[in-house]
């Protein structure tokens, strides 16, 4: 199976290499981002999150999948000292940044629950994998045609951080200012959950996120400050100097 959707504004393609894994399960892949999108974007007016954020919805009266996405969000906020913050002042609630590597591993779990063994689902860059070695490639943050690194992933995730795509778009929420010490940060975790909020928040502190997010267990990391310079953890798995982005 290979399917290549739009949704949630980005592209998200999805490969199965197990010949008995039915077409329904990439069907239902895709049917629940889109109820993602539906439910937890801050860019449509009737979702849950806008609801909550202008008042029409009290805490109590959230869906339990909106309790666990701000329940996260709530961790990394008071991990980071309050650098990574989606309750910005003048600004909406913004759960973005937690809500893809959550959705997406939600539908990791569906594929592994119709059986799918060995497969890659990536969106937009961000990668949760099963059943390798696969390669993954991690676009360099200066050449857009080029790679600043390949690791290899047999099964966990991997999200890169990065200011390439929207420009000083993430925001220290202690300062309330874009965070510009890095170019890119890359985490590889157990989850694309973990992965990707752990690769926003360390982004939002600037270099001393590299530290926080190597220290935090299972977390390998990969990252190229705003000089230039390399840094990567010693259990970040290089596969290679080039090779395809899975």
């Amino acid at each position: 199976m290979h399917r290549v959707e739009h949704v949630m504004s980005f592209p998200v393609s999805l490969r199965v290499d197990d010949e008995d894994v039915p077409e329904s399960a990439g069907d239902a892949v895709f049917a629940w981002l889109r109820e993602v999108d539906a439910r937890f974007s801050p860019f449509r007016p009737d979702s849950e999150v806008s609801r909550y954020d202008r008042g029409e919805l009290g805490p109590h009266e959230l869906s339990d999948d909106l309790v666990e996405v701000l329940d996260l969000c709530e961790h990394y906020r008071i991990a980071t000292g309050g650098a990574f913050d989606v309750w910005l002042p003048g600004r909406r609630l913004d759960p973005c940044a937690v809500v893809k590597g959550w959705s997406v591993q939600r539908a990791a779990e569906l594929l592994k629950a119709a059986g799918a063994k060995r497969f890659v689902l990536n969106a937009g860059g961000d990668v949760v994998a099963a059943g390798g070695p696969w390669r993954v490639g991690v676009r360099h943050p200066e050449h857009a045609d080029k790679l600043c690194t390949v690791l290899e992933l047999t099964d966990g995730a991997v999200a890169t951080s990065a200011r390439y795509e929207r420009g000083d778009h993430i925001i220290d929420g202690r300062t309330g200012l874009p965070a510009t010490g890095l170019l890119s940060l890359t985490v590889v975790a157990a989850t694309l959950t973990e992965a990707d909020s752990v690769a926003t928040a360390a982004f939002a502190m600037g270099v001393k996120g590299i530290e926080w997010a190597a220290s935090l267990p299972g977390c390998e990391v990969f990252a190229v400050d705003a000089g230039g310079h390399v840094l990567r953890t010693e259990g970040f798995a290089v596969a290679g100097k080039t090779a395809a982005v899975a």
